[in-house]
């Protein structure tokens, strides 16, 4: 059975691949488990100095396993309860590069800012399309995305669904560089090498002090989303079709 989470470390440096390009690294099941797992194991291991995340091509991740969803409501979203590798990387003591090699949708665009900072490939595009699906974000969106990109540009990417580009995601400070496709690995753990040249203690430290600081900041908006996600009223009967819409009417840009 092929893996849903390919792991290679090489010089304190881990790439993390999510690995179910057929359903664009959509977040089944076993994906959630299983990256979950990986995370906390690497950010456990003290000759691991910095993680670089990325999808199998096509995708970086299209979010939650909307036919997963629709079949088991409730049951699914149980499991990010124990589970919830959305959060998590926001929350890991190890620095967390981003590679973008696709599309970043909705909980996979959540994923993506839990990094500490994004490299994109010249073929990424990132969307919001918690509104359109009709399930509310709640994996700390609504507090990073503006922290990202401004809160004028959070509000558009969340309110219309729109599709930003590699090229005006660099523009309105969604990531910090993009790079041909062919090259975004390479450069990723590249940049991630330099970060393991510094010594870990002194890296856990300052990554330590922006996480704190942002969350000082962030904190009541992360628990205000939290609450108004768990309280909204999920249409599960319409997440399938609403799922085919979406992927409609983006299927040119997201492939």
């Amino acid at each position: 059975m092929t893996p849903v989470v390919l792991t290679e470390i090489d010089g304190g440096v881990a790439l993390v691949t999510l690995n179910r390009p057929e359903a664009r690294n959509s977040l089944s099941p076993e994906l959630i488990s299983e990256l979950s797992a990986t995370l906390r194991s690497l950010d456990a291991d003290t000759e691991v100095g910095a993680i670089v995340l990325t999808g199998a091509d096509p995708a970086f991740c299209a979010g939650l396993d909307l036919r997963a969803l629709a079949d088991d409501g409730p049951e699914y979203l149980k499991l990010f309860e124990d589970d919830d590798c959305i959060r998590l990387v926001g929350e890991l003591s190890t620095p967390v590069i981003g590679a973008v090699n696709g599309a970043a949708v909705t909980g996979g665009l959540e994923i993506a800012l839990g990094c500490d900072f994004l490299i994109a490939g010249d073929r990424a595009v990132f969307a919001d399309t918690h509104a359109r699906v009709g399930v509310l974000p709640g994996g700390g969106l609504t507090a990073r995305l503006p922290d990202r990109v401004g809160t004028a540009w959070a509000r558009r990417m969340s309110f219309t669904s729109e599709l930003v580009d590699a090229e005006l995601a660099l523009r309105i400070g969604l990531v910090t560089e993009v790079v041909p496709h062919d090259r975004l690995i390479p450069h990723a753990l590249e940049v991630a090498g330099r970060i393991c040249d510094v010594g870990g203690d002194v890296m856990v430290a300052l990554k330590h002090m922006y996480t704190a600081g942002w969350q000082a900041g962030s904190g009541q908006v992360l628990e205000i989303e939290s609450r108004l996600s768990a309280a909204h009223p999920t249409a599960w009967d319409a997440l399938e079709e609403n799922r085919r819409n979406i992927m409609e009417r983006n299927r040119s840009q997201l492939t």
